[in-house]
């Protein structure tokens, strides 16, 4: 266990955005103070339920989740910084939820308001196990924050109902989630609780997965009647039309069976997760193989250059190896929250640098991209380039928005943004034996335990603006540790000096792309390392062939892009110069950030009297301006463009 406190000017930016700004406009929604899209009325849902109101039961049939998100991120934010109003919003709305579970444990508003009679009979396609998990996650870290256990009492007992319900045994039921998510919130609360029934509920909904026909016979014996239809289909899924919904819902094979990312990206990456860090608790070695080629295989030949997945929004689903399209992708910004989970989770078991990477790739550059620097408007899909008009009236394109809306009807993304910007501290570290390992260059403080003593250090850091790291150690008596810096896929090469000495890299040991530092430490020690973050030119896997002739600029973490505001319309008439190099400008608005300029030509066209005309080369030599893909439509709205024709 350790405490980290976020120092950096960038990152505690969005944390106070997020507490001051998102969390209470997330509450007004919920509440219905703030009508954005349709009413939420997730709150309402539960008075009613705890009869504490009159009424009927509104929204979608995972509407709880929504309530329980805005939780965790409120226990996520009560663990580094008190706030007493904020806590005492929280435990109003938690002694309701109490008061709404049914003796026996079971809750969700959905069925307890709406179709008591239906419970557990849907499972593929009503959430009532993904809402669960959701509470059990909340109920986490709201303990965490606070300490109160009324909430953590709660999600116990539903998981004890749950428990009850389900398994392996004969007398219980064989039904696993269709939306996987209940498997997180079960470990969490194991972690916890210590309590092992929990551990092995969250093992049996992995592995029972794709070995039996329980969503089949859960069809039939419910009438073929969709959920989402409400009428008899003539399979149990709405989505199936370019793959079978067993793909979708990734049942085709058993957990240990898979090795390609298929099907609905969120609900794969949360399973993933899951996979991952049941693993890691069981030292399931053959397991842990399996998630590692789910890893390779969604970063490898289905991951955005932003991080992001998900290539069609048919189902907001994985299509198959290199097929990234820029104009149609879905690249959901909750599956980018999910890969971060992931990633960490394959990170804490197997200390690598490629999985830190990926962490940083899609925490910079798609979660970000999320939210608007207001804290009040968001994305739920991420497009890699777009023309507002297009997006407008076309129907493979209509899902994409060139402006970030106030909320959506479902609104998985925004509660998620917040549980993830305010969980950030823990991204940064993780600590084995004598060694800290830095994943994450973000200014923070860290206070931990070693098997060799007690540690407390800064990390000091203009992170993703700079590649300047240093690192101070507040408190440390002749401790012998092991630092293992993260050596990113960006950094061109790097200096390490201690106390002001410059220190050669083939003294140290780099492992699994850690450079390992070993040192006897003390009080005042100074360790300061240099990467290079100079702008550059990338290009494609030519399997990637929505991309040839094209480039994409990336500094550091970050990914650029061109927008009409700064380059004019008609972004893909031009085309850069990759053999110039970039230049580099401190903006000072939009927060601050660094513009990337470079040369570039324009193939100007023109409007014609004939839609089609012999061709004519009209040239413009030119520069564009790029700013980072996270910051894009925050000025206003117009064309984007992420991979750019090349002369």
């Amino acid at each position: 266990m350790h405490n980290t406190n976020i120092k950096s000017e960038f990152w505690r930016r969005y944390l106070d955005l997020v507490r001051d700004v998102l969390i209470p406009y997330q509450w007004g929604v919920l509440t219905d103070q703030i009508v954005c899209a349709e009413p939420s009325h997730a709150v309402r849902n539960f008075k009613i339920a705890a009869g504490a109101a009159d009424g009927e039961f509104s929204g979608f049939v995972f509407q709880d989740s929504d309530l329980y998100k805005w939780l965790e991120a409120v226990g996520n934010v009560l663990q580094y910084q008190k706030d007493a109003e904020l806590e005492k919003k929280a435990d109003e709305i938690i002694s309701y939820i109490a008061k709404a579970q049914q003796p026996d444990g079971y809750l969700n508003t959905y069925f307890q308001l709406k179709e008591p009679e239906k419970k557990w009979t849907n499972l593929l396609e009503c959430h009532e196990l993904y809402c669960a998990g959701h509470l059990m996650e909340a109920a986490v870290a709201y303990a965490k924050g606070t300490g109160k256990i009324v909430l953590l009492q709660t999600a116990c007992r539903l998981a004890d109902c749950i428990d009850r319900l389900f398994g392996w045994e004969e007398d219980k039921k064989h039904g696993y989630p269709g939306h996987q998510e209940i498997e997180l919130g079960l470990m969490k609360l194991y972690e916890w609780t210590k309590e092992p029934r929990y551990l092995k509920l969250a093992s049996y909904f992995l592995e029972e997965r794709g070995r039996n026909t329980y969503f089949e016979e859960e069809f039939e014996e419910r009438g073929r009647i969709s959920h989402w239809t409400g009428g008899p289909v003539e399979e149990p899924n709405r989505y199936y039309n370019q793959y079978p919904y067993s793909y979708y819902n990734q049942f085709h094979a058993p957990v240990r069976s898979q090795a390609e990312a298929v099907g609905h990206a969120v609900r794969a990456v949360y399973m993933y997760t899951a996979m991952a860090k049941a693993a890691a608790l069981c030292k399931d070695k053959e397991l842990f193989y399996a998630c590692r080629e789910l890893w390779n295989n969604i970063t490898e030949k289905q991951m955005y250059i932003n991080g992001s997945i998900g290539s069609t929004p048919s189902g907001e689903a994985f299509t198959r190896a290199y097929d990234l399209p820029n104009d149609t992708n879905y690249s959901e910004t909750c599956a980018s929250v999910g890969l971060i989970r992931f990633s960490m989770e394959m990170l804490k078991a197997e200390p690598e640098s490629r999985y830190a990477d990926v962490i940083e790739k899609a925490l910079y550059n798609t979660v970000l991209a999320g939210m608007s620097l207001d804290g009040r408007h968001f994305f739920y899909v991420n497009p890699m380039e777009a023309v507002p008009e297009i997006c407008d009236a076309s129907p493979e394109r209509n899902h994409i928005k060139t402006v970030r809306q106030e909320w959506y009807s479902c609104a998985c993304c925004p509660p998620n943004i917040a549980r993830t910007v305010t969980d950030v501290q823990n991204l940064i570290y993780s600590v084995s034996g004598r060694r800290i390992y830095i994943h994450q260059y973000i200014g923070s403080e860290l206070e931990t335990e070693l098997e060799t003593g007690r540690v407390n250090l800064t990390l000091e850091s203009d992170f993703p603006w700079k590649g300047n790291v240093k690192i101070q150690f507040r408190e440390a008596e002749d401790l012998c540790a092991e630092l293992g810096f993260r050596i990113p896929a960006w950094s061109a090469g790097c200096t390490l000096t201690i106390n002001g000495e410059r220190k050669s890299l083939k003294d140290f040991v780099t492992e699994k792309g850690y450079l390992i530092v070993k040192h006897v430490w003390k009080k005042g020690d100074i360790m300061e390392l240099e990467m290079g973050m100079e702008p550059r030119f990338m290009q494609a896997d030519e399997r990637i062939y929505y991309n040839a002739g094209k480039a994409a600029i990336v500094r550091g973490p970050l990914v650029y892009c061109l927008e009409e505001i700064d380059n004019g319309p008609h972004l893909h008439e031009y085309r850069a110069d990759v053999e110039r190099s970039l230049q580099e400008k401190w903006e000072e608005d939009l927060e601050g950030y660094y513009s990337l300029s470079f040369s570039a030509v324009r193939y100007c066209g023109r409007v014609q009297k004939e839609l089609y005309e012999t061709a004519e080369v009209h040239k413009e030599y030119t520069q564009l301006k790029a700013v980072p893909y996270f910051l894009w439509n925050n000025r206003r709205q117009g064309e984007m463009i992420t991979w750019i024709n090349i002369m």
